[in-house]
């Protein structure tokens, strides 16, 4: 009796422990979907250099209110001036970099052209390389750059221009640099890794290593995702 006693007792429990286990299963996936307000359902927008997230709601007053690249008057390799009208209704990718960097630039680039494969038939998705030494990269030097590293004019814009809005823009809007903290003044050279998501309505989506393959994967699907909340 005892046994039998027992082994009803086990059955009792082990039927209870499949019960909860199968409604948690049931909660943690009605949880995760976007129709309940995951924080996935959108990107996160940032404002300052710390990348701290901000999860907002696009187009709602916060959003339009929040940190966004202003506006900048550029040249690129074609000798076309580029502005944030360039931009237009397109998201976009920003980098830093200067043609003759002996070290990380060319693989960025090569990074680079990976999401330009990628979004090649996409007139949604636009590139901006920013030269951070512009008095030597010159329009025929970015040119040539271009052809050698398979630039799409039109879809990658490679950009000289004024040394103080570049960094300006680098430092001070795009907070691209990873030395937290450190003051910087226009004399200190700006040098970094970083490439920046930028939604059609010029707010900072996300920052990724431009050396890293996983990074860059990541990237590209966060622009498609971007592409579905516009």
């Amino acid at each position: 009796m005892k046994s039998l006693l027992e082994n009803k007792i086990i059955v009792v429990v082990l039927s209870c422990l499949f019960l909860v286990l199968i409604a948690c299963k049931q909660e943690v996936k009605k949880a995760s979907g976007p129709e309940e307000g995951s924080r996935v359902t959108y990107l996160p927008y940032y404002n300052e250099e710390s990348f701290t997230p901000h999860w907002l709601t696009p187009n709602s007053t916060e959003e339009k209110n929040f940190h966004k690249i202003p506006d900048f008057q550029l040249v690129n390799q074609l000798g076309d001036t580029v502005s944030q009208k360039t931009f237009e209704n397109k998201i976009y990718i920003a980098d830093f970099f200067f043609t003759s960097c002996p070290g990380i630039c060319t693989k960025m680039t090569g990074n680079m052209g990976k999401v330009q494969e990628a979004f090649k038939n996409d007139p949604e998705i636009a590139l901006l390389s920013h030269s951070v030494t512009p008095s030597i990269d010159s329009i025929p030097i970015l040119k040539t750059y271009a052809k050698n590293h398979g630039v799409r004019d039109g879809k990658w814009h490679l950009v000289t221009g004024d040394r103080n809005t570049i960094y300006e823009l680098g430092r001070n809007h795009y907070f691209v640099e990873n030395d937290l903290g450190v003051p910087k003044d226009i004399n200190d050279f700006l040098h970094t890794e970083n490439f920046l998501l930028v939604d059609k309505n010029k707010h900072i989506r996300g920052i990724y290593n431009g050396l890293n393959r996983a990074s860059i994967s990541q990237l590209i699907t966060d622009i498609k995702s971007l592409q579905e909340e516009s």
